[in-house]
């Protein structure tokens, strides 16, 4: 090998290290790990009954829009519901009556949890807590029920009450 020949390889190679580097820096940035909403956002804190499918970094959407993320989940081991904290954008102020709830980006998608705004004049406040929540919607047990017909079943109606007798006129006899 020539040292002309080394000296591409290595050049090569620095280009191909420094393009790596590049690409782990965009998408660590625009996953919003490094500072996105987190940095310039306010927690938020939801209990849900069900919290299946939602981790650290799980989305926070508000009409379909990205505008935060997950950022810790425990048992409140009180309620033993699940204590789920998000960083919203400091942009979006909500009621303290708006909703959130664990939804699905159809039937096999991910999970994320969906913020809706309420009427209230009165804000949430940083550390602020929603009080309507709703849980994970477990499909398969949904659709376990459909297949085997297991739901309650309807009451047998009664069986309709014999008309009442009216008189009639005699039939008519055939002619021949």
């Amino acid at each position: 090998m020539s040292a002309g020949s080394t000296t591409l390889e290595t050049a090569v190679g620095a280009a191909v290290v420094a393009l790596a580097v590049a690409f782990f820096a965009y998408a660590y940035k625009t996953a919003g790990v490094g500072g996105g909403a987190g940095a310039s956002g306010y927690t938020l804190i939801a209990e849900f009954d069900n919290a299946e499918g939602i981790n650290v970094g799980t989305d926070v959407r508000l009409a379909g829009i990205k505008i935060g993320s997950v950022t810790a989940q425990s048992l409140n081991t009180e309620s033993y519901q699940a204590r789920i904290e998000m960083t919203v954008d400091k942009s979006v102020s909500l009621a303290d009556d708006s909703a959130a709830k664990v939804t699905s980006e159809g039937l096999l998608g991910g999970k994320f949890i969906a913020l809706e705004p309420g009427g209230s004049d009165t804000k949430l406040a940083a550390g602020g807590q929603f009080s309507y929540t709703q849980g994970s919607v477990d499909l398969w047990a949904l659709i376990g029920q459909a297949m085997s017909g297991s739901r309650s079943a309807p009451a047998p109606s009664p069986e309709p009450a014999p008309a009442p007798a009216t008189p009639e006129a005699a039939p008519a006899p055939e002619q021949p």
